[in-house]
């Protein structure tokens, strides 16, 4: 039976893709979205590395095993068949490959997309250089060899040019080389590089931002003898539609906070909540990426600039971080979490002070508390560490969310202006049409089923739990601010002369 493609299914047939970072977050979200829509598509190649004592071919069932591949093997299991995996890894030469899967991978090879990355904002130079700017160039060697390439699509971040006060759509320069930071890195040992990082890194707040910015000088230096295109998408939060309605694998960015405050351990963190908020959901995002290729095909004239890509939502469609917070809290309490460590009821602030204050009574105090107790009791202490975790991840989130970023997003938006009705659905790159609060329902249920594992049949005891914590969280207030109050007024002597006045009465 003859099946009708859409201009974009009818580019993808007989197309062989190649993936690097399939196996994370956006990663499998497009490899998904690959099988799926474009099922006339030859061949998709991934590369995956050893894990935990598992083959890349054993990592590869069990991500078929995830759900967001049901649909796939409901209506075409035969396109799980066109999936090739290769043992490879970003930080060896070649990507790992050798022999019969280069030469496969050279000679068959259409479409690149570089996904590959270490998300770790927090992380060291050494480790970010290796993955995120190496690791590209190592991509580039390879596809250098691809005799039919046609578009290499480097994703890359919206927020890696956070020097410029407005953010278009082309490769700023930088005062650093690539070329420089790489070798540096090579014979450099980490403790003396960990030791001038602060001063690399500047104006930017994380390795990761400034080594994807490094990585864009060295895409953008192979255009002039490949197809590469850079891809920008902002804040990756869960799905919207597909392929499943509010799906998350990470508690990266948005989805930790909403999770760590719906578990009680988040009690504040550093917000201006009258910004914007800059957050694309996964399934747009990937949209975007594979509809990249096809319009770079439409082009009769090579653009003299390399082709960049701010992946963002609409300007109108964009929310305040007050009201995600907001709303996020009050459907937290809707649909609970299992086994909060205490009440959801967090707040955002600009205030240093008071966070630190927040941060002191609510979340350090009880952490210590929590440890104390497992100690005695001979169980394994865990707080204080987590605590920690989340006291970094907070600090380097609150870089994003007390700045406003102005991204230009003229090119995608013209993706969207020339695709035709069939691809507009298939495809799907415009929010004017969703419900933000049942997105943001769908978030905090997806984080709750898809991240925390936590079914949909437990929400009534949650919600017993939560009325626990409830009484728990206003009883413990009360005790802490009034052992404050007491002890304040003690040092101001009011005590005392409540005490006077009170003897003198009688």
């Amino acid at each position: 039976m003859t099946v009708d493609l859409s201009p974009v299914q009818e580019y993808y047939k007989d197309k062989t893709i190649f993936i690097t970072g399939a196996s994370g977050f956006m990663g499998k979200v497009l490899l998904e979205k690959l099988l799926y829509s474009c099922h006339s598509l030859k061949e998709v190649i991934i590369i995956c590395r050893p894990k935990r004592g598992k083959t890349p071919e054993t990592r590869l069932e069990e991500m078929f095993k995830l759900p967001i591949f049901q649909r796939i093997k409901d209506e075409r299991p035969h396109m799980l068949k066109k999936v090739t995996i290769y043992q490879g890894d970003v930080t060896f030469d070649l990507l790992g490959l050798s022999g019969d899967s280069l030469k496969h991978v050279t000679e068959n090879t259409n479409i690149v997309f570089h996904m590959a990355a270490t998300l770790k904002l927090e992380g060291n130079l050494r480790d970010a250089v290796d993955m995120n700017l190496l690791g590209t160039r190592r991509a580039l060697n390879v596809a250098k060899q691809m005799k039919q390439l046609e578009a290499f699509i480097h994703l890359s971040t919206a927020f890696c040019n956070c020097d410029q006060e407005v953010m278009y759509e082309k490769v700023y320069d930088f005062p650093h080389k690539p070329e420089d930071l790489m070798r540096l890195a090579e014979w450099m040992d980490v403790k003396t590089l960990d030791a001038i990082t602060p001063d690399l890194l500047k104006p930017h707040p994380n390795t990761y931002t400034y080594s994807k910015r490094l990585a864009e000088l060295l895409v953008r230096d192979h255009y002039e003898s490949m197809p590469v295109i850079i891809a920008r998408p902002s804040i990756v939060t869960p799905a919207i539609f597909e392929p499943l309605p509010g799906w998350v694998d990470n508690m990266n960015g948005p989805t930790g906070v909403l999770i760590g405050a719906g578990k009680g351990v988040i009690r504040s963190m550093i917000c201006n909540g009258e910004l914007k908020s800059e957050v694309i959901p996964v399934d747009i995002a990937i949209n975007g990426l594979i509809l990249l290729p096809y319009h770079s095909s439409l082009s009769e004239k090579r653009p003299l600039q390399i082709p960049v890509y701010n992946l963002t939502v609409e300007d109108e469609k964009k929310r305040t971080w007050k009201w995600i917070m907001e709303v996020g809290r009050d459907l937290g309490l809707k649909y609970p979490f299992e086994v909060g460590l205490w009440y959801p009821d967090g707040n955002i602030t600009t205030s240093k002070f008071y966070h630190t204050l927040c941060s002191i009574l609510f979340m350090w105090l009880p952490a210590y508390l929590i440890d104390f107790l497992l100690l005695i009791f001979g169980q394994r202490r865990f707080m204080i560490r987590v605590q920690t975790k989340i006291a970094v991840g907070l600090e380097v989130l609150q870089f994003f969310t007390t700045r406003n970023w102005d991204f230009k997003s003229t090119h995608f938006e013209q993706i969207y202006k020339e695709l035709g009705a069939a691809d507009r659905k298939i495809f799907r790159i415009n929010t004017d049409d969703v419900d933000d609060y049942e997105y943001m329902k769908g978030s905090i249920l997806g984080g709750r089923q898809y991240v925390m594992k936590e079914p949909l049949t437990s929400l009534p005891k949650s919600r017993i739990q939560l009325r626990f914590m409830y009484v728990l969280d206003r009883i413990c207030k009360t005790c802490i601010l009034s052992g404050l109050a007491y002890w304040v007024c003690l040092k101001l002597g009011i005590v005392d002369l409540v005490r006077n006045g009170f003897l003198a009465s009688k």
